[in-house]
């Protein structure tokens, strides 16, 4: 930016600051910065990226420039540097979409604390509030407010957002005791190769619902009639199926039996905001849920979704990747017990904490501290399971990990088509991955890194993965288009700075 410019931006930040009756410190405070450097940057004597005037424009309720959001947002990475110091794991995103859909069951005023301000959220949030919710976030905090309409418009939903989520089949599941009949769009989300839906419509029959899939759209009718006579039985065990069909369940006034249900976390979260709403829920943290619904559902709750174990997991491969020794808070220890003990027969040592409660009274959580050293490869190959296994979602995190591992290992990932096939991005940093099919590569270390240009492939993990790879090699890397990563992951770069990263974000302009 030239001189004059950055005097012009500087002038209205001043300006902006001055109307919302702020002091330089007061500003400073906002943006976790001093008042120092707010100074300078008022006095257009401080470089600016797009990015924090982006922030500071949001602090003061003021747009100082206008950005394009098509513009794609890139990371420059300075890596071969060692973490250090303490971070806490923010609250779980697959916990937040579904107490999200959750909230269409509910007459009343949810309020979910502490939510993670993820683009996955905010797509949500822009289906609700198209249809009649009013939405906002809670001054100085990342508490989100829902407020249902008297009635529904569906005919006014946001399209363009419901395509950017698969979590909009979550709404079948709410919306089937409202209408009739009623259409929603087709899902989008992470390019993961084709994830069926069919198991979706087949336990949701059992309510009446009839899902007809034609061009762009599913069309649903209801038929009140039918009521479960029997289990439902899931042909498999997925969280967003289990959440579906718990959502369904949650205000059918009968006593509903779910067989292969997922226990996992974010199914958890949703069974505890339920049984809060006047749900009877038995089996948490099994795979046989027998709820028992009720008609109506209004109660004005607040609730607090419990920590993200994938979060968790990224965390302590970065500490891997660049062989540091930091602290990472607040871990949903029961959703990372077998990826540690993976981990620990690859030779990982750690220390825990006792452990102590989420605030949603539920979850059970820990301080963990990594202790650098070798690392080995496996004797058997890993690969996930369904809760209580290694989380799907954690598996590409092994990647990295086997990449610093003397030996060699193979992943495998039996669940997505196609996402292994990402992982071979890791060679253009130096990794040796070989792709064996389209589910399984072997990776031999250790690696030595090397900085590279690479397009963030657009599946969630697997960005993340060359994002810490990226952390370790030496040299300049460069990460274009990370939007996937802002999908589900609330300001990585600042929080991994935070801990000695030097990353900067930056748009092609």
């Amino acid at each position: 930016m030239t001189e004059s410019y950055l005097s012009r931006i500087g002038g209205l930040i001043r300006d902006a600051r001055r109307h919302k009756d702020l002091t330089q410190a007061e500003l400073a405070d906002l943006l976790s910065t001093s008042q120092s450097a707010v100074a300078r940057i008022e006095q257009g004597k401080q470089n600016l990226s797009l990015e924090m005037i982006a922030r500071i424009g949001e602090k003061l309720d003021s747009e100082i420039v206008q950005v394009s959001s098509g513009i794609p947002q890139n990371l420059r990475i300075e890596g071969g540097v060692k973490l250090s110091g303490g971070i806490d794991v923010r609250t779980s995103k697959n916990a937040a979409v579904a107490l999200l859909c959750a909230s269409l069951l509910n007459k009343g005023r949810t309020t979910l604390r502490n939510l993670a301000r993820i683009e996955e959220v905010n797509r949500i949030t822009e289906v609700l509030t198209s249809i009649g919710y009013k939405i906002r976030w809670l001054p100085d905090s990342s508490d989100l407010e829902i407020v249902p309409p008297e009635k529904i418009d569906l005919d006014s939903m946001d399209e363009a957002a419901a395509r950017r989520t698969r979590t909009i089949i979550m709404f079948l599941g709410p919306l089937m005791h409202e209408f009739d009949t009623f259409e929603l769009p087709y899902a989008g989300g992470c390019d993961l190769g084709t994830r069926t839906v069919e198991p979706h419509m087949i336990a949701l029959r059992h309510f009446g619902l009839d899902v007809t899939a034609t061009t762009g759209s599913y069309h649903a009718t209801v038929d009140d009639a039918v009521s479960p006579t029997r289990p439902i039985v899931l042909t498999e065990r997925g969280d967003t199926v289990t959440e579906n069909v718990l959502l369904a369940a949650a205000r059918h006034t009968g006593t509903t039996v779910i067989r292969n249900a997922s226990s996992n976390y974010m199914v958890q979260d949703l069974c505890v905001f339920l049984q809060q709403l006047g749900v009877s829920i038995e089996g948490l943290g099994t795979t046989t849920l027998t709820v028992t619904g009720v008609e109506e559902i209004d109660s004005d709750i607040e609730y607090a979704p419990s920590e993200d174990p994938i979060e968790a997991m990224s965390l302590l491969a970065a500490a891997v990747v660049t062989g540091s020794e930091i602290t990472v808070r607040r871990v949903p220890i029961e959703f990372m017990e077998i990826e540690l003990a993976v981990l620990g027969t690859m030779g990982f040592e750690c220390h825990l904490s006792e452990e102590y409660a989420s605030a949603n009274g539920h979850t059970r959580l820990v301080d963990l501290t990594t202790k650098p050293g070798p690392l080995k490869a496996p004797l058997d190959k890993i690969h996930p399971l369904p809760f209580p296994g290694l989380n799907i979602d954690n598996l590409p995190f092994f990647a990295i990990i086997a990449a610093c591992a003397e030996g060699s290992t193979l992943i495998h990932d039996w669940v997505y088509e196609n996402r292994a096939i990402y992982l071979t991005e890791l060679t253009t940093l130096g990794a040796k991955v070989h792709l064996m099919d389209p589910h399984r590569v072997m990776i031999e270390g250790p690696t030595k890194w090397r900085a590279g240009e690479i397009m963030c492939p657009p599946a969630l993990r697997p960005g993340v993965v060359i994002l810490l790879a990226m952390l370790a090699a030496p040299g300049t890397s460069v990460l274009r288009n990370v939007y996937v990563i802002n999908r589900g992951y609330e300001d990585l770069a600042t929080r991994l700075n935070a801990l000695g990263a030097q990353i900067q974000t930056f748009r092609d302009i």
